[in-house]
C-alpha cells in the first residue's frame, strides 16, 4: 500500500495512505469510463461543427452517411473534419446531393 501511495500526501501513515490509494483506484476506474464518454461527445461536437459549415446538421449528416452505407466511425470523421477538410467537404456534398 505504501508503495502505491508514492507521491500522495500522507504517504507515510499507513491508514491515510490506504484510504488515499483506495480513493485513487476508485477515480481511475471511474475516469477510464468517463474518458470514453468525453471523447465520444467531443467527436460528435467536431463532426456537427464541420457539418454546419457545409449547411448540414449533425443528424442530417450522419443519416445521409448511413443511407449511403458509408461506414466511417465518429473518431475517424472528427479527425477528417480537422485534418482533411477537403475530404470531409466531399462527404458532406455527397450526403446533401
Amino acid at each position: 500500500v505504501l508503495e502505491l501511495a508514492k507521491g500522495f500526501r500522507g504517504k507515510k501513515v499507513h491508514r491515510i495512505a490506504r484510504d488515499r490509494v483506495a480513493k485513487a483506484l476508485e477515480h481511475s476506474y471511474r475516469d477510464r469510463r468517463r474518458k470514453k464518454r468525453d471523447f465520444h461527445k467531443l467527436w460528435i461536437t467536431r463532426i456537427g461543427a464541420a457539418a454546419r459549415l457545409h449547411g448540414l446538421g449533425y443528424s442530417e449528416f450522419m443519416h445521409g452517411l448511413n443511407r449511403q452505407k458509408v461506414e466511417l466511425n465518429r473518431k475517424l470523421l472528427a479527425n477528417m473534419a480537422i485534418l482533411d477538410p477537403d475530404s470531409f467537404k466531399s462527404l458532406a456534398d455527397s450526403v446533401s446531393a
